[in-house]
């Protein structure tokens, strides 16, 4: 299992630092806690995760900014509090908009659909990503740490640290697939109810 997880996560921690978010990076922190993964290596991933996928995603609110489904966003109420705040506050939002739940798809879709000019975004969004990558994977190493002072420090905290980071993932999961689920439904009800 050690094995397995030194040479794939790295990799799914990128994964996971880009679709999913702060979990992934919460327990790359722990493997680095128990010595599986190097802390570098962590931050690394997540901020690369986190980066890239976010400057893709600004890109694309560049590029296709006048196309019928950046336009339809744009009526989103998120997307639209979105564009609010990136016009009164264009660096801190987006220094901060990862740690903003239910705005990080949105987030650098909307900042391409703004004014900001794309150098300034590669270099904020760089920053940002360092920030949120630190953030989290320092709070998955301490964690890792509360759980050795619980534990102790010999072999078996290792397995019980590896058992809350998949408890902590299979939670996370489970709440994300039911708010999928439920957003899902809400227009499928809508369009019923306009039938």
């Amino acid at each position: 299992m050690e094995e397995f997880l030194r040479q794939y996560g790295p990799i799914g921690i990128f994964l996971g630092a880009a679709f999913e978010g702060q979990t992934a990076v919460i327990v790359g922190g722990l493997l680095a806690r128990q010595h599986i993964l190097h802390l570098w290596l962590v931050l690394l991933s997540a901020t690369a995760g986190s980066g890239i996928l976010d400057y893709l995603l600004f890109v694309a609110g560049r590029r296709f900014r006048t196309h019928r489904f950046v336009v339809r966003a744009q009526e989103q109420a998120a997307f639209a509090k979105a564009l609010r705040f990136i016009e009164r506050f264009p660096i801190s939002y987006t220094l901060t908009f990862r740690f903003l739940f239910g705005l990080r798809v949105a987030s650098p879709i909307a900042i391409g659909v703004s004014q900001v000019p794309a150098w300034r975004f590669a270099v904020l969004n760089l920053l940002g990503a360092i920030i949120w990558a630190t953030t989290f994977t320092l709070a998955g190493f301490i964690f890792g740490e509360a759980v050795h002072n619980v534990l102790g420090h010999g072999h078996h905290a290792g397995r019980w640290t590896l058992i809350a980071a998949g408890a902590i993932i299979a939670v996370v999961g489970i709440v994300w697939g039911v708010r999928y689920l439920r957003g899902r439904r809400k227009p499928v009800a809508r369009a019923q109810a306009e039938a």
